[in-house]
């Protein structure tokens, strides 16, 4: 019960975090990274120390020269081993399990595995690495969206004479900080390529954590799916074997060193397996929607025709024509802003601060446009008749 009150606290941080009504600071593909990946790498390691729904996770058989809590500890503590020689042979008349048979010490190659210790530990410090990039960027934030879209934000709209008035500073904001967000949009592109960088890298972290064995875990799962049940080796079981190996040594009544070798029951690997085939599916997922949103962050940066088409679909309540003057007159760091405070609003709350910031800018061009001059000498450049020379008579 304990570990389903575990379980229950993870869901309701979950929950707590999709409820509140929080200014949204990020895509989609963001949100996936910090709330639902480093969810599962938690949850994972919950179920992992959850001795109460596999029983002891190793127990080891013997002689009975050793006591089992000794070789118990022991084997867990330091490592067990399968033999790699034995893999694919017939269990019960060749081998007792995929890996486990005769073998000549020094002249058979083992495969130790120590991994096990580690899993809980690993799945943790990766669920907070995928929580790491948010973390960032919420302190770069600072919480501007919130502040400055606070009583307009949502999909309700408030009384209109209020709501006018916050509009009305909103607006005024935007129009004075204009081309003073290019470093806040360069944080937010910064931490998104963070995301990006962190999933790969954590595909190549399990990897290298499970001795190479990670990057075709998942191929190799289905294609052994697909396989004839008669000629097929379970490559989960490979990986995260059932039965292992695992040598004793201890002195005897007469002083010589006794070697005793031990079966060992690895019941947490029945989790183990079917956390990283999840896993495995998982990061690849979050890597190509990762990408895609990084590649579309990229795409914005370099063609502002794409921040205009974007601006036209969320502009609808307001003359098109003006979203191409306005992008225009705006950087990377405003559009970014104006993206970020559109999906913080109702549509039509949010045509009619960009028709109203449209139009701020417009007359601010209007007025500070220079007009042409009536007369010459109104004209700094053209100098009065005065003072040209006058010509002489001949």
């Amino acid at each position: 019960m304990a570990v389903f009150g575990l379980v229950s606290a993870v869901a309701g941080f979950v929950k707590v975090r999709f409820l509140v009504d929080k200014a949204v600071i990020d895509n989609m593909a963001f949100r996936f990274h910090y709330r639902v990946t480093s969810a599962i790498f938690f949850l994972c390691c919950i179920l992992c120390t959850a001795n109460s729904l596999i029983g002891d996770p190793i127990n080891c058989i013997n002689d009975g020269a050793i006591p089992a809590h000794v070789i118990n500890t022991f084997c867990w503590i330091t490592s067990t081993f399968t033999l790699p020689h034995q893999q694919g042979k017939p269990v019960g008349t060749h081998v007792v399990h995929p890996g486990v048979g005769a073998y000549v010490e020094h002249e058979h190659e083992t495969r130790y595995h120590a991994y096990y210790q580690w899993v809980p530990f690993m799945l943790f410090f990766q669920g907070v690495l995928f929580y790491v990039p948010h973390w960032i960027w919420k302190n770069w934030e600072e919480g501007k969206i919130r502040m400055i879209s606070d009583g307009i934000r949502g999909a309700m709209i408030g009384p209109k004479e209020d709501r006018k008035e916050k509009q009305k500073r909103l607006v005024q904001y935007i129009f004075d900080t204009m081309h003073l967000h290019n470093m806040y949009a360069a944080g937010y592109f910064f931490c998104e390529a963070l995301n990006f960088v962190n999933v790969i890298g954590n595909i190549y972290f399990i990897d290298l954590f499970l001795g190479g064995a990670f990057l075709r875990y998942g191929v190799e799962v289905v294609q052994f799916s697909n396989m004839n049940q008669e000629n097929r080796t379970d490559p989960m079981v490979a990986i995260f074997p059932r039965l292992t190996k695992c040598t004793f040594h201890k002195f005897g009544a007469s002083g010589t060193i006794q070697k005793h070798d031990s079966l060992c029951v690895l019941a947490l690997n029945i989790l183990n397996e079917k956390i990283y085939i999840f896993l495995w599916f998982w990061l690849i997922f979050l890597a190509v929607i990762t990408g895609v949103a990084l590649l579309y962050s990229i795409i914005i940066v370099v063609l502002p025709s794409i921040r205009e088409t974007i601006l036209k679909r969320r502009f609808r309540f307001g003359p098109p024509s003006g979203v191409s003057g306005l992008v225009e007159k705006t950087q990377v760091g405003d559009f970014l802003l104006l993206h970020l405070l559109g999906q913080n609003m109702n549509m039509m709350v949010f045509g009619e601060i960009l028709d109203e910031l449209s139009c701020k800018l417009n007359e601010y061009m209007h007025n500070n446009m220079p007009t042409a001059p009536s007369t010459m000498e109104m004209s700094p450049i053209y100098p009065s008749k005065d003072k040209f020379p006058k010509e002489t008579e001949a």
